[in-house]
């Protein structure tokens, strides 16, 4: 097991005091973080003859997930664990999670008036005054390290909302209508914002469609699926609200639906790695929780399952990784750097998206006939270090405070990170393109516009010539034409691109034609 020791102290990059104050006036149990050697340099195991009393200490503790956690009142010592556990466990702990103390959701009360609005100053000037009145109503005694941030749901209602809207109905259409219901699944609603928009849309623009929506929302947080209840039940009473966690989702949905994922997989748990420089093998990263009261990142020969399949999917879609030299020259100059004083032997560190990967799973083996909507950040700036690396950031009087590492004491910041959508189409489509199977051995049912099985089967070769860009067909579905007809594959757009396709532009425009609907949110995509 090898100790990271490159700063891994807790240090913010600004309003260092700010350490000290959240880790000592809580009543919780408190965690510092022991500075360490500041150069990048970690023992390579081939040659390690023994470890140090440190190394052994760790390598006793016993490895937890944030499962076993979740019962724990306080984060504890003398444990290690996955870094998506660690993530896990301090954003989504109930007890002392972030989320579950420490973040709402800035959603102001009435539609912001953009036509009536002179340029993107005075558009920043009537955002920034919203949301100052909505965070003065936050209870000043829970206000340490509280968070309120905004979406472009909440920020552009009902004109975002109505985009996504757009182009579900238009899909639903061309492919579905009026053979099957319109089934739509959202998870992480939020307040409900964009399940009210998208149903609005639909009662005013398709009455038709809207009375064969069957609208589903699974919801981890009882206190945001209250919320959904309260504000979508009075006027679209068919909306059910699954209050659970959507890894834990066991039903096999048979019919054809969209599920939609925006502004949610940016927070979910990651996992590290880094590969040893003179043989490039992969290292899993850990986080010590020690006895002391120190929390460390360590690093092992990578062995998790989670870990070992998502580099499997990413091998098989001949997708190299952005952090090893492939360069026929590497292996010699990996040996002349084996004789530099402190030298590196890992490299940097990886962050990859494996619970992500899990739900695309999920969806292939449960929702076998679904289309996935997914939207989120593709770039992040203060980001700690490595590829793919998260944001790790708390709140000092009302000024958002980025952090240098992510060994950060449980519960009081927010961690979220970007998705890379290139690679994750492809993961995708690699796990779309098995055929699936519902958990009881069956096939997806058949459509109500099929005709045959054999048939399909034999003109399923057929369209070899146009395959690429989509799936293979299911046995048993068809296309509106009655031709087995595979499903598009999953493109990925600019948020800018999605929204002049889908978007009523006109309605967020400023009267000096600026259209902070297009203009904000450059670094975010859509895959769909």
């Amino acid at each position: 097991m090898l100790r990271h020791n490159s700063l891994v102290a807790g240090i913010l990059r600004k309003h260092r005091s700010w350490c000290h104050y959240a880790f000592h006036q809580s009543n919780r149990r408190c965690f510092s973080v022991r500075r360490t050697d500041e150069f990048n340099f970690n023992r390579d195991v081939y040659d390690l003859e023994g470890g140090d009393a440190q190394d052994d200490e760790i390598g006793r503790y016993p490895c937890v997930t944030a499962e076993q956690l979740a019962r724990y009142k306080a984060p504890p010592k003398g444990v290690k664990m996955l870094v998506r556990d660690f993530v896990q466990d301090s954003l989504y702990n109930p007890n002392y999670g972030y989320f579950s103390q420490r973040a709402d959701i800035f959603s102001p009360v009435d539609p912001i008036k953009f036509n009536e609005i002179s340029e993107a100053a005075e558009f920043d000037a009537v955002v920034g005054r919203l949301y100052q009145e909505y965070d003065s109503n936050i209870d000043p005694r829970n206000v340490t390290g509280r968070q309120v941030w905004h979406t472009p749901v909440e920020l552009f209602k009902p004109h975002y909302g109505e985009a996504i809207a757009q182009c579900l109905v238009s899909e639903y259409l061309l492919k579905y209508f009026p053979y099957e219901d319109l089934h739509i699944y959202e998870v992480g609603a939020g307040n409900g914002t964009l399940a009210r928009n998208i149903l609005d849309f639909f009662q005013r623009n398709y009455p038709e469609v809207y009375e064969r929506t069957q609208y589903h929302i699974i919801e981890i947080s009882p206190r945001l699926a209250e919320r959904q209840r309260k504000l979508l039940l009075p006027q679209h009473p068919f909306v059910r609200i699954h209050n659970m966690d959507v890894f834990s989702w066991s039903v096999p949905v048979g019919s054809p639906c969209y599920f939609l994922a925006v502004e949610v997989v940016d927070n979910f748990p990651h996992d590290a790695i880094r590969y040893s420089v003179r043989r490039q093998q992969p290292y899993q990263g850990l986080v010590a929780l020690t006895e002391r009261g120190t929390i460390e990142e360590v690093w092992e020969p990578a062995k998790d399952p989670l870990i070992l399949r998502y580099l499997t999917y990413r091998n098989a879609a001949k997708i190299k990784s952005p952090i090893v030299s492939y360069s026929r020259l590497a292996p010699y100059l990996h040996h002349v750097r084996r004789f530099l004083p402190f030298a590196p032997n890992l490299t940097s560190p990886e962050y990859i998206p494996t619970k992500l990967m899990t739900l695309l799973e999920l969806l292939s083996r449960h929702f076998p006939l679904h289309r996935l909507l997914l939207t989120d950040f593709f770039h992040l700036p203060d980001s700690v270090e490595g590829h793919n690396a998260p944001v790790v950031q708390t709140r000092l009087k009302n000024e958002m405070v980025p952090c240098s590492t992510l060994a950060v004491q449980p519960g009081y910041f927010d961690i979220f990170f970007p998705t890379p959508f290139e690679t994750v189409r492809e993961i995708y489509e690699i796990i779309m393109s098995r055929l699936p199977l519902s958990p009881s051995g069956q096939a997806p049912r058949p459509s109500p516009m099929s005709t045959s099985a054999s048939p399909l089967r034999m003109g399923a070769d057929f369209f070899t010539a146009n395959k690429h860009g989509r799936r293979k067909p299911l046995d048993g579905v068809t296309s509106t034409s009655g031709l087995p007809v595979g499903q598009r594959q999953s493109s990925v757009y600019l948020h800018r691109e999605f929204i002049e396709k889908y978007g009523d532009i006109h309605a967020t425009q400023l009267k000096s034609g600026e259209n902070p609907m297009l203009d904000f949110y450059q670094n975010v995509k859509v895959l769909f």
